[in-house]
């Protein structure tokens, strides 16, 4: 027994040193693993669940850490620049940002650029050029869309009203613009009448259309530009006892707005693909970490949703 006391002894040494050197690697392997910050305008609405879910996809494909923040409203546009400023301070490897003002973000993400932390913007614009890429769906174009459908609707003829998102989101403002220009230059006789922002909740878009609806006893037509002017807009309508009298269209697709859509009370939707935003961008960063060369733009697509096309695989897919 004594002489075999030495040789445990040896033996145990060892497997604490393996132990050890085993303990050191995994910890090795836990700082090393890139963390990417994606903060979101606001976390409640199902818009930017989908770009979550995309972004955690995408983690969890490429083997990166994800770290999820944004703000409890889209009109906070201090508690989103506070944001930034924790995940800077918390070193993370790069940051994947929807911003809610495309002129009072600017500073932060040009910090990020002085920095060397990659920045890539999805959904909406920035007024400044330091950043890797922007992933989003071309918002334009899904103004003109709407405005033509609107067009076909109303065979070109009637007076519609505009529910606007918020002053100073590059991405709602692109869609405004889109549909506005395009029904001024391609249906002359189809009169806007009023047009107003419906601000950031369902219920100030539903106010906001009430009172368009009450200003305007005459009406063919509505176009509310995301989701919560579309919801509320689409509430107003019901209140108001003027839901499938007046012809909808609206953008996103929330279950409320499937739901009229299926009713026929919302005559069409423009559908983006948020969780392509949340993957692109979150691998766009990595790319850019690894040397590789990053497309300028990436459009993540826009469709028209209608009652006749809901069913097919293509929008069904979109929609999961």
């Amino acid at each position: 027994m004594k002489k075999a006391l030495p040789i445990i002894i040896a033996l145990v040494a060892i497997a604490i040193v393996f132990i050890g050197i085993g303990i050191v690697r995994n910890k090795g392997k836990q700082t090393s693993q890139r963390r990417i910050a994606v903060i979101p305008k606001a976390t409640t609405h199902i818009f930017w669940q989908s770009v979550r879910s995309g972004a955690e996809k995408a983690g969890e494909d490429i083997g990166v850490k994800i770290f999820w923040n944004g703000p409890k409203r889209e009109t906070d546009r201090e508690e989103q620049i506070q944001i930034i400023e924790d995940f800077i301070v918390q070193k993370v490897s790069g940051i994947v940002l929807a911003p809610l003002d495309s002129k009072a973000l600017v500073p932060k993400v040009e910090e990020l650029f002085e920095k060397n932390i990659p920045c890539v913007i999805i959904d909406s614009g920035i007024d400044t050029d330091k950043y890797v890429c922007f992933a989003a769906t071309d918002n334009y174009v899904g103004g003109i869309i709407a405005s033509r459908r609107m067009g076909k609707i109303l065979n070109g003829k009637g007076k519609i009203v505009v529910v606007k998102y918020v002053p100073g989101s590059a991405s709602t403002t692109n869609r405004e613009n889109g549909f506005i220009d395009t029904i001024k230059k391609e249906f002359p006789e189809i009169e806007i009448v009023d047009a107003q922002y419906g601000k950031d909740t369902v219920e100030t878009a539903l106010q906001v259309t009430e009172d368009m609806l009450t200003k305007n006893a005459e009406l063919d037509g509505l176009f509310a530009c995301n989701a919560s002017t579309s919801v509320g807009a689409l509430q107003g309508l019901r209140s108001q006892g003027r839901a499938g009298k007046i012809k909808m269209i609206g953008f996103d697709t929330e279950k409320a707005l499937i739901d009229g859509l299926k009713e026929g009370i919302i005559d069409s939707l423009v559908a983006q693909n948020p969780y392509k935003m949340g993957y692109e961008g979150v691998k766009a960063v990595i790319d850019k970490l690894d040397g590789k060369e990053v497309p300028r733009r990436i459009d993540t697509g826009v469709e028209l949703v209608t009652k006749e096309n809901l069913e097919t695989p293509e929008i069904q897919a979109l929609l999961r």
